[in-house]
Order: C-alpha cells, then structure tokens, then sequence
C-alpha cells in the first residue's frame, strides 16, 4: 500500500505480507478500516467478509443464502418425478394459507404487529401435497428442519448422497455453524454468525487475499478457537 490518505491518513506506505495471517490492531479511530477497505478492500483477488446485515427478508435461511436448498431441491425432483419449484416455499410449494412464511403477520396499526403460527401448515410452510414427496424418507421440511450437523451426516451417504449439499454443510461446518437449523430465519442470526455464514459461502470463490472484519466480535472463545483453526487450513 503506498499513500494510503483515506479519512485520517496521512500518505502512508505499508507492506502486507501474504500467504499469512495478519492481525491490524490499534486504538479506536487510529485509521484500521481506513487503510484496509481504503487500500485493500476492492482490488482484484480481494475477499471482504463484513458485519454488514445478509441481504434476505426473513423468508431467507442458511439454505438459501448459503445455495444449499439447490441441490437439495433438484434431488427432491429427481426422486419424486416432479418439479424442483415444488419445494421451494417461495415459489409453486409454497401454503396458500401464509404464503410460505409459516406464520401469520397482523398488522396492529399504531402498536407492534403480531406474529401466530400459520394453522394451516402448522408452520412447516409447505402445502401438505408437498410434503408427501420424501428423499430417504425424510420430506423438505423435515430436511430444513435438520441442524448443519445432522444434515452433514444426512446427505453423506446412501439415497440422500448429494456431493454439492455436502460440500457446502461441510464449509458451514468449518466455521463453526453446525448447530445452525437450515432453515432458520437470517433475521435471527447474531453479527457474528451472519459473518461466519458468509465465510462459509465465500470459502469457494476465486480470491488470494481474504479480508475478515473484527470477526471474532461477539464469539466465545471456543468459536474464535475453531475461526483461527479454519484459517490456519485456509
């Protein structure tokens, strides 16, 4: 980095090493997130994973963020004989009842609205049509239902092998995400797991320089533990 003047910079010149990991640390207000996003940030090869919020309304989950519900869909399809959009509850498998959301949102006016469990589908978000197609005896919801460990072991072997799903569960799992439910809402997701949630999902993609910002923030000790040793394999 050379003439770094970004905010409260003033022309300054830093080399970075690569190939390690590289901690920049300093007092509030010293210029950290200046140099990095200002200089680093954005070049090409660069991967940024911030604590920004995860682009998805609160119909969004792992599964879909992640690109996990894909192949899972397309297993579904093949096994069944029917359409991937079918289990998808944005789309044609959705229940009329809540339109896929699971819950019934009232609107109160000049107080906090209201959430209730869709009676209809009892919160599974599927027409009950859908969920008599099954993959090694488990249907979609039962799969969404599935933490990121059990859905590990579930899509390893036998019917439900599906390499792609499990090769995405295992990334989540790296970061410390296998007690996450598949398809648990990203509205409800702390700062640090909308972060590890994005490493996981960014792990794949083409990049020599992967740019993590604060990412230990709110994680026990045990999580910053498993980070250091994702990135040591990294």
């Amino acid at each position: 980095v050379r003439g770094a003047d970004t905010h409260n910079l003033q022309d300054v010149d830093v080399d970075i090493p690569l190939g390690v990991l590289v901690v920049v640390t300093g007092v509030a207000g010293s210029g950290k997130s200046s140099l990095i996003d200002g200089s680093v940030s954005g070049r090409d090869g660069v991967v940024t994973i911030d604590q920004s919020a995860i682009r998805g309304s609160r119909r969004s989950n792992p599964a879909t963020y992640t690109g996990l519900l894909d192949p899972i869909r397309k297993a579904f399809a093949k096994v069944n004989g029917v359409k991937p959009a079918l289990f998808s509850a944005n789309s044609e498998g959705a229940c009329p009842a809540c339109k896929g959301a699971g819950v019934i949102y009232t609107d109160l006016g000049i107080m906090a609205g209201v959430s209730t469990v869709c009676e209809e589908c009892e919160g599974k978000r599927f027409q009950a049509a859908v969920l008599d197609y099954h993959l090694a005896g488990r249907d979609i919801s039962q799969v969404l239902g599935m933490s990121v460990t059990e859905a590990l072991e579930f899509f390893a072997q036998g019917e439900a092998r599906i390499p792609a799903a499990h090769r995405i569960l295992s990334t989540m799992a790296d970061v410390g995400l296998g007690y996450l439910t598949l398809g648990q809402p990203l509205t409800t997701l702390s700062g640090g797991e909308r972060q590890r949630i994005k490493l996981a999902s960014q792990m794949g993609d083409p990049g020599d320089v992967y740019v993590l910002d604060e990412p230990t923030t709110g994680l026990h000790l045990a999580d910053v533990d498993q980070l250091l040793g994702l990135l040591d394999r990294l």
